[in-house]
């Protein structure tokens, strides 16, 4: 598992500095890291939330010296429009983060529209297997819980492919294991888990006789 990282005067919290990569997001480190060969000075960041989108787009920025919007849909339009304007002057890359690129972005400022068609949309997908693993490898040793690597592959087969689920089964397993006062298991799992309704109760879960 590879990482892309924050220079390292960047004011950040030590642990999160780092986007971790995988088949599901190599292209789009890959495409802002040529971000010379655009066809303009700006390209839009979309994906799920919870998916690291914040932090690739503000490690980009920091290393290419270029301009961050973040949550674009929330920003006035024309600061947006007058930001990309300014990419192209100085020539040096504009990036934009948004849930979803127009037109599902509904934009009513015809300029800013414009510019955003001509705009390339780099995409991060939902986790792959592999980034999944890494991904509940982090959060829990964050907690200080003491995830097996047979917990954690339980897991990724069970929840949702998203990195919402995965955050919100963290959450659960952590409070879980405070409340109850038991150790991280795949039984408190299960338990947990099927009690908040992100996995098939056992009955229909063919594969819940799993230790």
């Amino acid at each position: 598992m590879s990482q892309y990282a924050l220079p390292l005067d960047w004011p950040a919290d030590p642990r999160d500095d780092e986007f971790l990569i995988s088949p599901s997001n190599a292209r789009v480190v890959h495409q802002l890291e040529h971000w010379s060969t655009w066809p303009v000075m700006a390209v839009l960041l979309v994906g799920p939330r919870k998916s690291g989108r914040s932090l690739l787009a503000r490690i980009f920025a920091a290393k290419s010296g270029g301009q961050l919007i973040d949550d674009a849909e929330r920003q006035s339009e024309t600061t947006i429009f007058h930001a990309w304007n300014h990419a192209q002057e100085i020539r040096r890359p504009l990036i934009v983060v948004a849930d979803a690129p127009p037109p599902e972005w509904k934009i009513k400022l015809p300029d800013l529209r414009s510019r955003l068609a001509a705009t390339p949309v780099a995409r991060i997908e939902p986790p792959d297997e592999e980034l999944m693993h890494a991904l509940f490898e982090r959060l829990f040793l964050r907690r200080g819980l003491d995830a097996r690597p047979e917990l954690i592959q339980w897991l990724i087969l069970r929840i949702e492919r998203s990195h919402v689920a995965l955050l919100r089964t963290v959450d659960l397993l952590d409070q879980a294991v405070l409340q109850r006062h038991k150790r991280l298991s795949i039984p408190l799992a299960r338990v947990t888990l099927s009690e908040a309704g992100l996995i098939a109760p056992r009955s229909t879960d063919p594969e819940a006789e799993a230790p």
